[in-house]
């Protein structure tokens, strides 16, 4: 039993039959332009916008900023944004600054110790969090000053946070009293292990500091005021579970709190304040894409109605702004880049405001793009994204994809990678089918919670059930089946190479979890495996660790693998450390398999540079015309 709704469909406008011969390819998606929303002016009536794009020749990307009327029209470019958009380091009675720099805290280099072996290059730690994300621990910490005076002054902390951090860690207060700040008051082994963010104020004239979030033991992020004085932020319950659900609360004027989407079954991205405090407006995913969403504060009572504004296969990326009944966001979909839209609040009509691509993707054919509804193993209806090449003929047969989503608690919308491009895989000739299989949210908060512990229990057979589902179909060919995947998708290749009944004819892992034990001995942050996989492997008392240590760990299932193997790694990626990736590819060498490894040694848990991009997109499709 299965239905198939239709979503994005080749072309929206007719366009000469010669285009549709044209295609995606790896150095036209570099070309391309990344648009980014800044803000509006003071006056609400103009957008300022940044457009980045990669010089292939010179590896490396290049901004500029442009300026457009809500309404539309000309577009003009700005030397800079100075002046233009408000600056919020500065108060908003004009007399005080916010700024960052780094700090030495603490001893970390071997000069730091013996100063006069200026030489030596060692590092040396005895604690926990001597690495994060792609960079060793240096004994720096990020600090916020405010009128050049440290405010955290000797303390190891990081605001903004480490590693993504940014200018929405720190604000000023309506009336310039207090500057607020984000930062996890934990240190070493303590801040491994913990998501535990909070709030902090600081007040200007006394330079006493007091945390607004005490007893809120999860993530406490993203502050940010009304127009009438009521501070609004993103708060997860529970310390230590990173993919926790993420409510508004609000605290008003007097000091009381509200959780405004306690009772609603979703997780929020991110929010803006209406202009008149009013309302808030918030992004989250449902159903495979991610929509607007508003709710009145103060909410007449609990619970109260959370009313969603826009509806269409689209992801809404980010708010930039608003004016009056007209907001301005950033959207996205599987066959477009971001651009800009207004979106007309009541009603929630959209209209484009940026074309910074519009030409290139006018002159190729684009995919079809369904949603398609499968029951899972234990009776739930699961949707998959299938995306179809251009000019998809049903009376033929076309190689097939299973791709495995990253996260593992990362949604599968509607989202336009420049590297894990559904378009660019559907113009290569292959069929994509990509699964909001357990786990993902947009599909209610025990969807997503569900694949903590069992990583390899229902996951797994939901993507064996979009495969095995879509494979029906007469212009699938079940021979030439591929899995690909990156991070968890990446563990999910691992796995299922090992456990896959010989449906797949060629796997792509990249930066995969290969081994359990060796990942929680060297990841980074803790909280994750401890709370996703149960916690140590040691702990045999733990149920919960030893099932995933026996019944989920790819590692055990190794004798099981028969087929050709890609395997890509990134040398600076502490996330999954690349023991993971050499030790798979290891361990396919010695098994006489045909494998091949990608390892960028320059490159996170992601491949940020132009040209490594497309030497990725490049071997990605070399080895799926060799093996598939």
């Amino acid at each position: 039993m299965r239905k198939v709704v239709f979503g994005c469909t080749c072309l929206l406008v007719p366009v000469l039959a010669v285009a549709q011969n044209k295609t995606l390819t790896p150095e036209a998606l570099w070309s391309l332009g990344k648009v980014g929303g800044m803000g509006l002016t003071s006056d609400g009536k103009n957008v300022i916008y940044s457009v980045q794009k990669y010089s292939i020749a010179d590896n490396k990307a290049s901004r500029k900023f442009y300026q457009v009327a809500l309404t539309g029209g000309a577009v003009s470019e700005i030397t800079d944004t100075k002046g233009i958009l408000p600056v919020k380091e500065t108060s908003p009675d004009g007399k005080g600054i916010i700024s960052t720099q780094e700090v030495k805290i603490n001893k970390v280099a071997g000069k730091d110790f013996y100063p006069e072996l200026t030489k030596s290059d060692v590092q040396i730690y005895d604690n926990l969090n001597y690495r994060h994300w792609d960079t060793w621990e240096d004994g720096e910490f990020s600090h916020v000053f405010v009128n050049g005076k440290d405010i955290m002054a000797n303390e190891p902390y990081d605001c903004p946070q480490k590693p993504f951090g940014g200018d929405e860690d720190y604000l000023w207060s309506p009336d310039s009293k207090w500057v607020l700040y984000v930062t996890k008051k934990k240190f070493g082994k303590d801040y491994a292990v913990s998501t535990n963010t909070d709030i902090y104020a600081y007040e200007v004239a006394t330079g006493v500091t007091k945390n607004l979030t005490e007893g809120m033991m999860g993530y406490d992020v993203s502050p940010a005021y009304s127009s009438t004085g009521n501070l609004a932020w993103l708060s997860m319950k529970n310390d230590g579970y990173e993919s926790d659900k993420n409510d508004i609360v609000v605290m008003d004027v007097k000091g009381v709190k509200q959780n405004l989407t306690a009772a609603w079954d979703g997780t929020v991205n991110s929010f803006m304040w209406s202009k008149d405090g009013k309302k808030i407006y918030f992004l989250a995913p449902i159903d495979g894409t991610i929509q607007l969403f508003v709710t009145d504060f103060p909410q007449a009572k609990k619970g109260d109605v959370i009313k969603q504004v826009t509806n269409g296969t689209w992801d809404v990326n980010d708010i930039v702004g608003i004016s009056g009944n007209t907001m301005v966001v950033s959207r996205s979909d599987m066959n477009h880049s971001s651009e800009l839209y207004t979106v007309e609040l009541s009603k929630g009509t959209m209209t484009q405001l940026t074309h910074v691509n519009d030409d290139f993707y006018n002159s190729i054919g684009l995919s079809k793009v369904e949603k398609r509804y499968t029951t899972t193993t234990d009776g739930k209806q699961m949707l998959s994204w299938v995306i179809y090449p251009p000019n998809f003929d049903p009376t033929k047969k076309y190689p097939t994809l299973l791709y495995c989503q990253g996260g593992p608690q990362s949604a599968l919308t509607q989202f336009y990678s420049f590297r894990w491009n559904f378009q660019l895989m559907a113009a290569n000739g292959y069929i994509v089918v990509a699964p909001n299989r357990r786990g993902m949210p947009g599909h209610g908060v025990k969807w997503n919670e569900d694949i903590s512990k069992d990583f390899g229990g229902q996951a797994m057979r939901d993507y064996l059930a979009a495969i095995d589902d879509v494979s029906k179909e007469p212009y699938v060919d079940k021979s030439r089946l591929g899995c690909v995947g990156a991070s968890y998708g990446g563990y999910s290749v691992f796995f299922l190479a090992g456990n896959h009944n010989n449906r797949f004819k060629t796997f792509i892992s990249h930066d995969g979890i290969f081994d359990w034990r060796s990942m929680y001995g060297t990841t980074e942050e803790m909280f994750f495996v401890n709370w996703d996989l149960g916690g140590a492997y040691w702990d045999k008392a733990n149920a919960a660790a030893q099932k995933t240590y026996k019944e989920f760990d790819a590692v055990n299932f190794v004798n099981n693998w028969n087929r050709p193997i890609l395997i890509i790694q990134g040398g600076k990626d502490f996330r999954v450390p690349t023991e993971q990736g050499l030790a798979a590819f290891q361990a396919a060498q010695l098994k006489g398999l045909k494998s091949k490894l990608l390892y960028f040694p320059e490159e996170n848990h992601w491949i940020l540079k132009c040209q490594n991009g497309l030497v990725w997109q490049k071997e990605f499709f070399n080895w799926l015309k060799e093996t598939l």
